[in-house]
């Protein structure tokens, strides 16, 4: 075995560390000298070592991968670089989460997953930050905080309460769709592997003609879909609450890589005014009859961190992060997370955040070049004498004079307050045809897993009109919740 070689332990500044074992004192039991820069140092920075968790999605887990398209017919379109050939890959990172739960909390919980994707392209980062779900609980960002805060700890009683949760829904019938999606089998999947990803939102691209369509990313996992139930998901959870964590550690690191298609829906732009649904409403999905998946790539996962805080906990996803020939649409939730994603890793990390290895731009030759300078933790040469205003007369980095892609007028621009109805926009719809292609026996578990929830909350008019959304997409999930809840209720007071 090869002798290993003793580096020498030194303080932040270098210098070489005598005693690691003893404070320095006054004497052999007098007090502790405040001149030991060594132990007041050390902590000052153990003090120091935990950053502000994220509000929501605390609970993740990050790999590294690749995509490689398949199709040469992306360009159709979009004119983004890294659908530009079949055979092209590109880079990437998923980090994968739960929403509600605070750091510590299992991850095998109840809960959407966040499914975050950050491409390396050539052209700078693309974010594309969905979940294990094609839809939400609400269409508007102005309700997403009042929605995370009916989830997450009770002012008072500091945990999640099942009549906060209730309350807030029995009030927002839009939610109906998702509820039915997260208490069924799918609401826990059995691995991260196990389970699809959505960008869930509507995006726009265009091609190299400057057509525009309405895109809509799917991620369809090679391993199948695989669930766990409530009474499983509570013990693995309790045996590990990283249960989901490990098991993607695990699987990478025997070589057992982890993949998913990447198809996509298309819709022309022409579409959108006349569709029968709100095109822009994320509590809707487009019928796959309508728009049927295209597939465009093969995502794989070939690599874990080496370090969880370095490329875990400070990575940043933002989606406003995009690259020519992809962008927004008018969904007012993709709207409202265009600020608050930034803002969050701004507020959690810092104004720099995006100089951090796991957060640059990886696939741009030479790295991020802009006028930005100066502020906590600029790590780097800080642009050096770069002058650090645009136009000048150095040749430091310009703009392209390219137009916008996204700068022209939305066509029919549906998505926000008091415009387009279309046939059927409403919020039961969907939500009840969601129920009745389930089969019997996750009809069954899904009533149970809403009633077991459901009948720990007392007000009695939070459940009635929370069944009554329930009843209002499908007239036998109502009535059968509504027998469930009884019972459940029962049980307890025997």
């Amino acid at each position: 075995m090869a002798k290993t070689t003793q580096t020498t332990l030194t303080t932040e500044a270098g210098a070489p560390v005598a005693d690691n074992q003893h404070s320095q004192r006054a004497g052999v039991n007098g007090p502790t000298l405040l001149q030991d820069h060594h132990l007041i140092e050390k902590l000052a920075r153990f003090n120091r070592e935990r950053i502000p968790e994220r509000v929501v999605h605390a609970v993740g887990t990050l790999a590294y991968g690749s995509l490689e398209v398949t199709t040469k017919d992306a360009t159709r379109w979009t004119k983004a670089k890294l659908f530009s050939q079949k055979g092209k890959k590109t880079r990437l990172a998923i980090r994968f989460s739960t929403v509600a739960g605070s750091k510590g909390a299992a991850d095998t919980a109840r809960d959407p997953r966040g499914f975050a994707v950050k491409f390396y392209t050539e052209d700078g980062n693309w974010d594309l930050v969905g979940n294990n779900t094609p839809i939400f609980f609400l269409r508007d960002g102005i309700k997403f905080p009042d929605f995370i805060h009916s989830q997450k700890y009770d002012p008072f009683t500091n945990r999640q309460e099942p009549e906060n949760q209730w309350d807030f829904f029995s009030r927002t019938p839009e939610a109906t769709h998702q509820f039915i999606w997260l208490f069924g089998d799918r609401g826990i999947p059995r691995t991260l592997r196990h389970t699809d990803g959505f960008g869930s939102h509507t995006f726009g691209t265009v091609n190299a003609k400057g057509e525009r369509f309405w895109v809509k990313f799917h991620f369809k996992t090679d391993q199948g879909i695989e669930t766990l139930t409530s009474e499983e998901a509570a013990a693995l959870g309790a045996k590990d609450p990283a249960a989901h964590h490990k098991d993607l550690y695990d699987a990478i690191e025997r070589g057992d890589f982890p993949s998913w298609t990447l198809k996509v829906q298309v819709m022309p732009e022409k579409d959108a005014a006349g569709y029968r649904f709100n095109p822009f409403d994320l509590t809707k999905v487009w019928p796959y009859a309508d728009y049927p998946l295209i597939e465009v790539g093969k995502v794989v996962l070939d690599r874990v961190p080496d370090n969880y805080f370095a490329e875990t906990e400070q990575s940043a996803f933002d989606p406003g992060n995009f690259v020519p020939g992809i962008g927004p649409s008018p969904d007012p939730m993709l709207q409202a997370r265009l600020f608050a994603y930034g803002d969050a890793q701004r507020y959690r990390l810092g104004v720099n955040h995006t100089r951090l290895p796991v957060n640059a731009p990886q696939g741009v030759a030479g790295g991020a070049r802009n006028n930005g300078r100066d502020g906590a933790m600029r790590f780097d040469g800080n642009g050096g004498r770069s002058r650090n205003y645009e136009p000048n007369a150095d040749g430091s980095p310009a703009q392209t004079g390219e137009a916008y892609d996204f700068a022209l007028p939305v066509a029919g621009a549906v998505g926000t307050h008091g415009l387009i109805k279309h046939a059927e926009d409403d919020d039961f719809g969907q939500a009840g045809a969601l129920f009745r292609v389930m089969k019997k026996d996750e009809q069954a578990r899904l009533v149970e897993n809403l009633a077991g929830s459901l009948s720990q909350v007392k007000n009695a008019e939070v459940v009635k009109k929370s069944i009554a959304h329930f009843r209002a997409a499908d007239a036998s999930l109502g009535s059968r919740l509504e027998k469930a809840v009884a019972a459940a209720r029962k049980a307890v007071k025997s």
